[in-house]
């Protein structure tokens, strides 16, 4: 099965019948048992977060992603289109989690839900129960930048880091859950809306668009694009953004604002 990263629902429709697909609704229950589209599967998005202290926003344990895909029904040959009622940002951060344990077949759904029933395509009511596999995976690393590893880079040249929070976080005018506010040296806000063409439906902006925006913020796409936000939600839309704009080197920083904010050992900007 062959779909990009980012898709339409016109290009979804075209291979709803493939035995390999599974869609998954990422959205509030209420919303999935509301409607969804025809053979939905619905996940609990907080099953993204490990869960634990003290920084319970971060990537789950290999046994805790084993488990979140084995029950999804995902196999080495599964595609997973995926789509939220967050504006992106729940599907983004799945497909960067499907990313780090290398399953690399999952397309985001551009305008999600409402793109879907403006194309004209039905839904349904049904809770669609999947068939559970048995996948063990294990993350790399490769697509994650910690903080120790951000401490190590912030001096030098070879990352750009951009800060998907709103404007107020970002200077410090406004602290979230944290002890001090302000941004991470050298960060460049690009607030993660701002990626978006149109809220109704919820469309990202095209891939030369998001360039412009993405080089105009001073982020530099030729070098390591690393990306956060307050807990790694709303960066879960940046994250297919900036893979959307030809980005070739993007990481994530999981645990974001709530782990740097609350740290002693961190240096601020504001």
């Amino acid at each position: 099965m062959l779909l990009p990263l980012v898709i339409n629902p016109t290009q979804l429709f075209s291979v709803i019948s493939e035995e390999d697909l599974i869609i998954l609704d990422l959205s509030s229950p209420d919303n999935y048992t509301q409607q969804h589209i025809c053979g939905a599967i619905w996940a609990d998005a907080n099953r993204l977060l490990c869960g634990t202290a003290p920084v319970a926003n971060k990537l789950p344990n290999n046994q805790q992603l084993s488990q979140l895909f084995s029950d999804i029904g995902i196999t080495p040959d599964s595609h997973v289109a995926v789509y939220d009622d967050q504006n992106g940002a729940l599907a983004g951060r799945f497909i960067w989690t499907m990313h780090c344990v290398g399953l690399k077949n999952a397309s985001f759904l551009n305008g999600h839900l409402p793109a879907w029933t403006d194309a004209g395509y039905l839904t349904e009511q049904t809770h669609n129960t999947p068939t559970p596999s048995t996948l063990a995976v294990s993350a790399s690393g490769e697509l994650i930048a910690d903080k120790d590893y951000l401490l190590a880079h912030i001096k030098t040249s070879d990352i750009s880091i951009w800060d998907a929070r709103s404007h107020a976080e970002y200077t410090g005018e406004r602290v979230v859950n944290a002890v001090k506010g302000g941004h991470i040296p050298g960060a460049h806000w690009l607030e993660w809306t701002d990626t978006l063409a149109q809220q109704q439906p919820p469309l990202l902006a095209s891939p030369e668009v998001l360039m412009k925006m993405i080089t105009t913020a001073g982020i530099n796409p030729e070098k390591t694009v690393i990306t956060h936000c307050q807990t790694h939600r709303r960066s879960g839309l940046t994250y297919i953004a900036a893979l959307h704009a030809g980005l070739s080197k993007v990481k994530c920083y999981d645990g974001s604002w709530f782990e740097w904010g609350n740290a002693q050992d961190t240096p601020v900007e504001t």
